[in-house]
């Protein structure tokens, strides 16, 4: 048997990639061809605030610079999004979505919704709420330790208090 902190891992990514399949095939069944699920995150967070600069993109996804760099390319390349010199500094592109992006939204809230009654199927509502609460810690824990380490300071090694 896996030890915990091994099993938890595991059942993480093995749910990220599962997902990632499933979200897919569901954007292929809605027939969008346009994108991909990881570009879908990439165009979920533009949607929200577009005409923003790659490094805040990045956070945003939590997608390395040089690896959002190359979807953004291929992004580019399709039509979805457009890149403009921010009028403050030159140096910087803004990132925006272009009118076929946008028309997209709708079906990809439709994917996003089938993906929520998947993942919560059979769940009670308290459950959810359950779960949520200790995705926002384990998320608010790996945040703390990434500034720390940012930082140069020593992190403790992990261990449960009990």
């Amino acid at each position: 048997m896996l030890k915990l902190e091994t099993r938890t891992g595991f059942l993480i990514s093995h749910i990220k990639q599962i997902q990632g399949r499933v979200f897919d095939r569901l954007l292929q069944t809605c027939g969008v061809e346009e994108f991909n699920g990881p570009q879908g995150h990439i165009l979920y967070v533009l949607w929200k605030s577009e005409g923003i600069p790659i490094v805040e993109l990045a956070q945003k996804t939590g997608l390395a610079k040089n690896t959002l760099t190359v979807m953004l390319c291929r992004m580019e390349e399709n039509g979805l999004i457009c890149r403009e010199a921010s009028a403050s500094d030159r140096r910087q592109s803004l990132i925006s979505l272009t009118p076929k992006a946008r028309a997209l939204k709708e079906r990809y809230d439709q994917v996003s919704q089938q993906m929520n009654s998947l993942f919560f199927k059979d769940f009670e509502e308290e459950e959810i709420k359950e779960l949520e609460q200790y995705l926002d810690r384990i998320v608010f824990n790996l945040e703390r330790t990434e500034q720390a380490l940012k930082k140069g300071k020593d992190v403790h090694d992990g261990k449960n208090k009990n």
